[in-house]
């Protein structure tokens, strides 16, 4: 018990990186998500393409990879900084998991039924008319479930950025089991106990979106 009162408050000084991380890097993710998704859509070939290879990449590459290489290779071989290794973790994220967000986008969109553009149509609706008032707010339902699950997958994300030297919750978590091997499981398991705290309202929110989706989505 005196091992877990010393090991929390140790922990708990890596929360505010690991949010702070989580929060932005979920908001670039949406915003990715929503710019190539609706790319993917484009009638130009050029942006379709452009866009299809961002995604492509981001998807069929490690993420741990895609960190290293904006933090160590991109400043080497072109000189380029991003920043702080705080924005570095928050680019990497973001755009990994932007990526695959895009594609639940893209999907959802082309989900909502075709009947639904077919009446817009008729009612003499452009296609930038059709799109906002029709099919993108009942798109938006149908994403909602997947976009809570990802954002969950972005908290464990999270944990990566102790590789490039972020003080988060697991970089003390090594600190602390390096410094006394013997207290690794306890260290480690209440690591784990900190994430899940941190998920809670994720699933929440993720369930609560299952709802949602399930309502108010035409099907002709």
């Amino acid at each position: 018990m005196n091992a877990i009162i010393e090991i929390f408050p140790q922990l708990a000084r890596g929360l505010h990186v690991t949010i702070t991380v989580l929060l932005a890097s979920a908001i670039l993710a949406y915003l990715m998500a929503f710019i190539a998704g609706l790319c993917r859509l484009s009638q130009n070939i050029f942006i379709r393409k452009f866009t299809g290879f961002y995604v492509e990449v981001f998807r069929g590459t490690s993420l741990i990879v895609q960190l290293f290489w904006l933090y160590y290779a991109i400043p080497m071989l072109f000189g380029i900084q991003l920043g702080s290794n705080w924005w570095t973790g928050v680019i990497a994220i973001g755009l990994n998991y932007g990526a695959y967000l895009s594609e639940v986008v893209r999907g959802s969109i082309l989900s909502v039924a075709k009947g639904q553009s077919e009446a817009a149509t008729a009612l003499n609706m452009s296609r930038f008319q059709r799109m906002r008032l029709v099919i993108f707010p009942q798109a938006v339902r149908m994403m909602l479930p997947e976009f809570g699950n990802y954002t969950i997958q972005m908290l464990k994300g999270t944990s990566l950025v102790s590789l490039i030297g972020m003080t988060d919750i697991l970089y003390y978590g090594d600190i602390l089991r390096s410094s006394n091997l013997s207290q690794a499981p306890i260290v480690y398991l209440l690591v784990l106990v900190f994430y899940f705290i941190l998920a809670l309202p994720l699933i929440w929110l993720t369930r609560k979106g299952e709802r949602i989706s399930k309502k108010g989505v035409a099907n002709g």
